[in-house]
This record gives structure tokens, C-alpha cells and sequence, in this order.
């Protein structure tokens, strides 16, 4: 059975090798074994820390495989983004440029640099294991994705009231992206992993001394860097979809490396807070059982898994031993449950 709970340092040497398989680059997951060690130590940390409200925490998930106790992901929460430095994206403007004598008005598409996205908290660090597959392994990634979500709800005051996700740009087999390319590289003279690696999520003040202050016209850049403006890497297609299925809607944002979009979603909009229901942990077979997100453990000893529920909270969590056994729960206590997928429309 895989379940998803907080990483520790034990997990050190599986999340080393998460780190070097990962392409593009996880910034959220060093490959360096002391920077990689001293995230986990912040994550534990967090996880055991009273938290009255979002700060410098960062918070790591790791997807169990119970039987045999291999890690096969990662994914990871950041309290409030660039709390320390400001956090960079470019934001999609709108610029008019007119001429009554000429008669001329135009709308120009132009990229600012902006740091508004900075205090909300953030979604990253996703990586699933390739060897899971097919239907197994998009399970294993709405668990991964969607069970930060369900912390998130269970634990409010620890969050900002909005959050964010950026996802990866399109590149190419070797990893080369066609934005960079046109912008980053004019600008930083390196390659695109060693940036990424280098930016701290983006949160570096290095980002603004080098990085254009002026607007950039997207119409003077090449066709292909304007092509990918705001889309989502292919090997990022499941993560993408997973939390549009959570509520997120793509905003005003890209990326300021490779042009990925930014998910954007106001916490008491989501799926796991606005579908989710506390419920009693019983014995006996559901009726007409679903797949549920189950999640217990509160804030410091979180769990999640997907298991088969009733439709409703009078059936209430009707789990087998190793549900159990991998919640920590007993009869009668109480776990969060919120189906795995949404009915199209459900939250509008």
C-alpha cells in the first residue's frame, strides 16, 4: 500500500537519489548531500514546530510503499514564498501603444518582472518515480499532489489564504528550453540547470540584478520562445491536470527561467477544503465505495492514503488493518476524507 508522510533523515540517501534522477532539476531537492540534509532537517522541524502563521517553514513529503518500505516520490509545501527574499515571476501585461494622428492602437503582450506572488505559499518539489505506471502510477500521483492539499486544509494557520504552483516549462530531450534560451541566457550567460539550482526557488537577489527591470515585448522574441509561453512541460501533463482537478486555474503568471505557468487557488476554493468531511474510523464494508483521499495525524504525525469510502459520512471510514496500520488509527477516531476526483463543475 503506498501512503504519503512527512520525510525524515532516515530517507536521506532515497531522496539523494529523487534528487539526481529528477530532469529538470528539483531546486526544492538539492543534489548536494549537505544541502539535501539540512532541507530535510528544516522540513522536520516544521512538521514539529507550533505554527500561529506562515513563516520560513518548508515542509517534505515522502510516497511510502508499505510493504516494502522503498520510496518512490516526493513532493513538498513552502510556507510562504520568498520570505526572506522576494519571490520572481514574470507577470503577462497588456500594453497600449496609440496614435491618434497615425490612428493607430495597439495592444502589446508584455513580460514585467514581478514579486507579487511573494508570502503565499507554494506547491513544489514534485517528482513520482518512473517505475510506476499506467493506472498505478497516476494514483501514486494524486496522492502524492493532492495529500499537500489536504495538510494545507487540515492545518490553516500554518498557510497563507492563497496558493500557488509553477509548473515546469516545455524543453527539449536535453533539457535545453527555447525561453531560456531567448531570455534567461542573454542575460545569466549559463546554462539553465545551473541557474535553477543557484536561484533558491526563485528567491535570490541576484534574479534582480541581472534580470531585465523593463518590460519585455513578447512579439520581439523569436516564434519559438512565444510558442511555449505558459505551457506546461509534457512530463508535467499529469501534475497539471491533477490540480486543475484540485481548483488551481492558471493566472497571469509564467515562469522567469523557462515560461511554465503558474496554478494559482484561493484555499477555501479548493477540492480539499470545499468536498472534504471529517470522519469516524469503523468496521464493516462500504456501499457503492469510492476512491477517498484519507488523511490522519494532524500536524505533526500526517498521513494520506487512497482508500475506498461510502458515499456519504454516516457510512462513515470503513478501513481494512492495513489502511490502519498506515494511518495510525484505531476505531473510532477521526480521519479527512475527500474523493479522489471531482464531478466536472463540482466546485464552480
Amino acid at each position: 500500500m503506498l501512503f504519503v508522510r512527512p520525510a525524515r533523515l532516515a530517507d536521506l540517501d532515497a531522496l539523494q537519489r529523487m534528487a539526481r534522477e529528477a530532469h529538470p532539476v528539483l531546486h526544492s531537492l538539492p543534489r548536494d548531500r549537505a544541502a539535501l540534509e539540512t532541507r530535510i532537517a528544516l522540513s522536520e522541524d516544521s512538521f514539529r514546530a507550533e505554527v500561529d502563521f506562515p513563516g520560513e517553514e518548508f515542509y517534505l513529503f515522502v510516497l511510502e510503499e508499505s510493504a516494502t518500505g522503498a520510496l518512490l516520490g516526493t513532493s513538498s509545501i513552502v510556507a510562504s514564498a520568498g520570505y526572506s527574499e522576494p519571490f520572481y515571476a514574470f507577470r503577462n501585461d497588456a500594453l497600449i501603444h496609440a496614435s491618434r494622428e497615425l490612428k493607430v492602437n495597439r495592444k502589446i503582450h508584455a513580460l514585467t518582472m514581478s514579486h507579487e506572488l511573494t508570502g503565499k505559499s507554494r506547491l513544489t518539489g514534485f517528482y513520482v518515480d518512473p517505475t510506476l505506471r499506467n493506472a498505478q502510477g497516476s494514483a501514486a500521483a494524486h496522492l502524492l499532489s493532492r495529500a499537500r492539499m489536504l495538510y494545507i486544509a487540515a492545518n490553516r494557520k500554518r498557510f497563507s489564504d492563497e496558493v500557488f504552483s509553477l509548473m515546469l516549462g516545455v524543453s527539449d530531450e536535453n533539457g535545453a528550453s527555447p525561453f531560456w534560451e531567448a531570455v534567461g541566457r542573454k542575460f545569466f550567460g549559463r546554462d539553465f540547470e545551473q541557474v535553477e539550482m543557484e536561484s533558491g526557488g526563485r528567491s535570490r537577489t541576484f534574479i534582480a540584478e541581472v534580470m531585465p527591470s523593463y518590460p519585455l515585448y513578447v512579439p520581439l522574441l523569436p516564434g519559438e520562445a512565444q510558442r511555449v509561453l505558459g505551457e506546461p512541460n509534457e512530463g508535467t501533463l499529469l501534475a497539471y491536470d491533477i490540480q486543475l482537478e484540485e481548483g488551481f486555474e492558471p493566472d497571469r503568471y509564467v515562469d522567469i527561467f523557462d515560461a511554465g505557468p503558474v496554478l494559482t487557488i484561493a484555499v477555501d476554493k479548493s477540492a480539499s477544503v470545499a468536498s472534504n468531511e471529517v470522519r469516524a474510523v469503523q468496521d464493516g464494508a462500504a456501499s457503492d465505495a469510492s476512491p477517498y483521499l484519507v488523511a490522519a495525524g494532524g500536524a505533526h504525525e500526517f498521513r494520506c492514503i487512497v482508500a475506498n469510502l461510502g458515499g456519504t459520512r454516516a457510512e462513515g471510514a470503513s478501513l481494512n488493518a492495513a489502511e490502519r496500520d498506515a494511518l495510525g488509527v484505531q476505531d473510532k477516531d477521526t480521519v479527512r476524507c475527500v474523493p479522489l476526483h471531482q464531478a466536472s463543475g463540482e466546485l464552480q
